[in-house]
């Protein structure tokens, strides 16, 4: 039986307003959190994209030989760079079984997080895995090839949650408790240097 593919793609196009720096640079445990995450995704597969947009030549210096896919249009909305990062991972991988989309500003994120949402998947045969965590579900999330089409027709402004509402039929989860913490201001990430 052929073995399953898995891509995982890394949102990082935003200019972090709220920040007032690009959170994809910033320092935890010794790496950027863009690195971290690209570290930990290199663990589970090959198959890893980078989608940037605000800070293209500078993200790009943090990858070495990982794709980096820059949406122009990222100030239009998650849902324009999900889409963009996805054309991208068809073209170099067109018989992808399966695609986990993550962000870079979740600090606790490992490559345990990724390998259960593939565990669960084949474990459940659901077409999506969520990250539960604070009483939502989000990304990490996982979607099978059956779900690409529906990622690629998703608004600029719309996003995996989006899926993940309107599909709970076909969606299994994985608890990610720590997943909760993400910077999106210096306050979160000066809590999150104090715990250090």
């Amino acid at each position: 039986m052929k073995k399953k593919t898995t891509g995982i793609m890394i949102l990082a196009a935003g200019s972090s307003s709220r920040l007032g720096q690009p959170k994809q640079f910033l320092e935890f445990n010794g790496k950027t959190l863009l690195f971290h995450t690209v570290e930990q995704a290199l663990k589970i597969t090959d198959h890893v994209i980078v989608v940037s947009g605000a800070e293209p030549i500078d993200i790009e210096k943090q990858l070495n030989s990982v794709v980096n896919v820059n949406n122009e249009n990222w100030e239009s909305g998650m849902g324009s760079s999900l889409r963009k990062g996805l054309q991208e991972m068809l073209l170099l991988h067109p018989g992808l079984d399966r695609c986990i989309i993550t962000v870079c500003d979740q600090p606790f994120i490992d490559s345990s997080v990724f390998r259960n949402l593939i565990d669960k998947q084949e474990a459940s045969g659901k077409g999506i895995v969520a990250s539960a965590y604070a009483a939502t579900s989000g990304v990490p999330v996982l979607f099978t090839s059956g779900y690409f089409d529906h990622l690629l027709n998703l608004p600029d402004t719309g996003g995996a949650k989006m899926l993940i509402s309107t599909c709970q039929h076909d969606t299994a989860e994985i608890h990610f408790e720590k997943g909760a913490i993400d910077i999106d201001t210096m306050e979160d990430y000066q809590q999150l240097t104090a715990r250090l």
